[in-house]
């Protein structure tokens, strides 16, 4: 194709783009219907993470708090006890909150800031892979250190121990808990804090209904 076919071809795409991007439109309006399913899947995923990660720091709670409020080997935070206490119980009612779509939208403020203060006290300085990865942009000089530990730890096993009985239900990784998981799960709660709990499967939904509530009139 020469420059003048390209030009040509280009003029023409351009001169049917508002056509293609509304019949695009048009055909991704079709499958509106099935619109609740995104916020519904969010919080399916979520619920269970901030379950299990309230239930666990209830169930040692004493060690939790320890490393909450020590500045020397864990995040230096002031009243450890009672912001461990908060965060738990929030961890909790926001899962049950989210597998209901019970209060969806102010929900998600509290968990929001759990994961905020949680990336900027103990995940920041990690960078940002939750794994370590010896390569790639977000690899860093931590990182690349950790893999070559991990391989002289697999040659070491391999040589020594028996390597495919300990890997036979997944590969060793090294984790370097960045803030990789708590980014994501801020953004999944951002968008759940916009979208609601979404139509048809959320208490919210339902409740809206019955009291008649209108929806915030968007601007």
């Amino acid at each position: 194709m020469n420059a003048t076919s390209f030009s040509s071809l280009m003029a023409v795409v351009i001169d049917k783009l508002p056509d293609i991007m509304q019949l695009s439109r048009h055909s991704c309006d079709k499958v509106k219907f099935l619109d609740f399913l995104a916020p519904l899947l969010l919080r399916l995923y979520l619920a269970p993470v901030f379950w299990m990660a309230g239930s666990k720091k209830f169930s040692s709670f004493s060690d939790t708090a320890e490393w909450f409020g020590n500045a020397e080997w864990g995040l230096g935070l002031p009243a450890p006890y009672v912001l461990l206490f908060l965060v738990a119980l929030c961890e909790i009612l926001g899962a049950l909150c989210l597998l209901f779509g019970l209060a969806t939208r102010p929900i998600t403020l509290p968990l929001m800031l759990i994961m905020l203060v949680a990336a900027v006290t103990a995940h920041l300085k990690n960078g940002w892979l939750a794994i370590a990865a010896g390569s790639g942009i977000f690899a860093t000089e931590r990182t690349i250190g950790a893999i070559e530990r991990l391989e002289r730890a697999k040659e070491m096993l391999q040589t020594q121990g028996d390597y495919q009985w300990l890997t036979e239900n997944g590969a060793l990784v090294i984790l370097n808990n960045g803030i990789e998981f708590a980014a994501t799960y801020f953004v999944m709660l951002l968008a759940l804090f916009f979208l609601g709990g979404g139509r048809y499967v959320s208490a919210d939904y339902w409740l809206a209904r019955k009291y008649m509530l209108e929806p915030t009139p968007k601007v």
